[in-house]
């Protein structure tokens, strides 16, 4: 019989818990509090023969793990030692009650400044998975980034065969100069920005780049076995196409959320989206090795970062075998670099477990629904200057019904808690276009956007379905986005302009896939429902960072309930001060 079964024990395991020390007797399930400390300071990096100093968490590119079980606490100290300002987003954690802990500067907190820290302080509920954690300060994701990995309660297994190893697979993004000075030209000129110079996996960019060969990642596997890969897009401004050459990969979770599984040669993930994955090996150690490659998907238009990043998968030998020489090295085949259908075939394969013990709880009655037209416009240039925008005379300038989002000088939360709204924001955002057009067909003559600071407010409790319309004014493209302090349910999809009387017959309300990010098709419509049960000021923006940068991106005032656990907590007394 363990300790924790003596009633005698159960006053030190509450002060234990309180200290948050993890007991390890047999049986015991309850959550406990994790404590982190973050650091972010410099470090030098050396890439495709480029020495850049980079900002990192804790001398580490990508950044540390965060791990944590289900119902757990998490107390992580940020210390900001760099010249930046500086926020962090758990990326995909709900933040029940807890949205001054959710990290998009100016939306939830102000950023922290120089030699200043902050402690975030939330707890993991409902969730368990794959999410990521990322600055969400302009640029700084670019080297900002790491996993969450939150396993399952105490005593509970997954829904699907227990691997044999569990191991996080990062895509990120690489320039060779600093990306804060690339989009501070892109923002001054109206143009598009540079793109990377190199996509890397767990920030190593592979032997397809010149000067490269040498970092690599290995994925060293051994025969027969169960591995669950733990694989996240932190990428700035690109969705992936990703395969492992000769493996099957069953699809087993997204953004914490279970799926029904399913086998696939090649995944999808956009950019801020998790996709776990069991792979496994062949029986025997094979006289080869395997390219593990991820490369973009674009639609639209402009330039792009058109390489491809590639790791090894190689299988180890057994001990009494020799050494294999002149291995033969196998290569994926990934879709065409514009396969619309396929990324709309392979994102309809996602759905939810909707058993007992996992229910889909999609809203079934919807009570506020918003139709927002998404996509990319112009801005005129200021008075007697030159933009290298799509015209001389404009820049480029993204928005949701064509309001583009200026983010104010203060944080909305802090200023909607306090009753101090006047002159940051209003609540008159539209919940359709102001003037409809045929959003897939020939754009409208004027194509110039407004900048305002409009919010949307929803009644605690508040069903909503949002249906986002991709528009084609500077030509169709693909919008990955993204929805603070929930999860939403993809009730449908389609290509071409959303018909409100035709199209909701082919809902899916059964089982739709339960996402925090998902991509808006290029030239046509995502429909998801979501349960507004989460007081506090959620943004909702597209995770390509440029699109965010062009205002992309709106935000939503979810009021307190009437019971005192359905109100938004009071602000941490280390909140930051702008």
């Amino acid at each position: 019989m363990g300790l924790h079964q003596y009633p005698s024990f159960a006053p030190m395991r509450a002060l234990l818990l309180a200290l948050g020390v993890i007991l390890l007797f047999p049986g015991f399930s309850e959550s406990i509090t994790r404590h982190y400390t973050f650091n972010i300071g410099y470090l030098n990096v050396t890439r495709l023969c480029h020495t850049r100093s980079i900002l990192s968490m804790n001398g580490r590119f990508p950044g540390p793990s965060l791990i944590a079980r289900e119902g757990d606490r998490v107390v992580v100290k940020v210390v900001n030692h760099v010249s930046n300002n500086v926020t962090i987003h758990w990326h995909g954690v709900r933040q029940i009650r807890s949205g001054w802990f959710d990290g998009p500067s100016y939306v939830t907190q102000c950023p922290i400044q120089t030699n200043q820290s902050f402690t975030y302080n939330f707890t993991i509920t409902g969730q368990r998975g794959t999410l990521l954690w990322h600055a969400h300060h302009s640029w700084l994701r670019a080297t900002l980034y790491g996993p969450i990995i939150i396993l399952p309660k105490h005593n509970t297994s997954y829904p699907f065969e227990k691997p044999y190893k569990e191991i996080p697979i990062l895509f990120g993004e690489w320039f060779n100069v600093d990306p804060e000075a690339v989009i501070s030209q892109a923002l001054q000129t109206g143009g598009g920005p540079n793109v990377s110079d190199a996509y890397t996996i767990n920030g190593l960019p592979g032997p397809l780049y010149n000067c490269s060969s040498k970092d690599t990642y290995r994925l060293k596997v051994r025969p027969g076995k169960t591995y669950l890969l733990r694989i996240i897009n932190a990428a700035l401004n690109d969705e992936l196409f990703f395969s492992i050459a000769n493996h099957t990969l069953i699809v087993v979770e997204g953004d914490a959320s279970y799926v029904k599984p399913f086998e696939t040669d090649t995944l999808f993930i956009t950019p801020g989206q998790t996709i776990n994955v069991l792979l496994k090996t062949k029986p025997y150690s094979p006289n080869a090795t395997y390219l593990m490659a991820a490369r973009p998907y674009f639609t639209g238009r402009g330039t792009f970062d058109n390489s491809t990043v590639a790791g090894i998968l190689e299988y180890k030998q057994p001990s009494h075998h020799s050494p294999l020489k002149n291995l033969t090295l196998f290569k994926p085949t990934l879709p065409p670099i514009n396969a619309t259908s396929w990324v709309a075939n392979f994102t309809k394969k996602h759905r939810s477990l909707a058993n007992d013990k996992f229910p889909a709880n999609v809203p079934r009655k919807v009570d506020k629904k918003f139709f927002f037209a998404v996509g990319l416009g112009t801005s005129p240039c200021p008075k007697n200057t030159t933009c290298q925008g799509p015209t001389n005379t404009t820049k480029f300038a993204a928005s949701v019904n064509n309001i583009s989002f200026a983010l104010p000088s203060v944080s909305i939360l802090q200023s909607y808690y306090f009753g101090k709204s006047n002159g940051v924001y209003t609540t008159d955002f539209p919940a359709n276009p102001l003037n409809p057009f045929n959003y897939t067909g020939t754009p409208p003559n004027n194509t110039n956007v407004s900048n305002a600071t409009k919010l949307v407010v929803l009644q605690y409790n508040t069903s909503v379905e949002v249906v986002l319309q991709d528009t084609s004014i500077l030509g169709a493209e693909s919008h990955p986005l993204h929805l603070h302090g929930f999860d939403f349910f993809i009730v449908g999809q389609g290509f071409g302009n959303y018909d409100p009387n035709k199209d909701p017959n082919n809902f899916n309300l059964v089982d739709p896939v339960q996402k925090n990010t998902a991509s808006v098709p290029a030239g046509g419509w995502l429909a998801f429902r979501f349960l507004a049960d989460n007081p506090g000021v959620w943004l909702m923006h597209c995770h390509l960072d440029v699109h965010t940068s062009w205002g992309l991106r709106m935000a939503w005032l979810v009021l307190n309930g009437p019971g005192s656990d359905q109100k938004i907590q009071p602000p941490p007394s280390d909140l930051p001060k702008c």
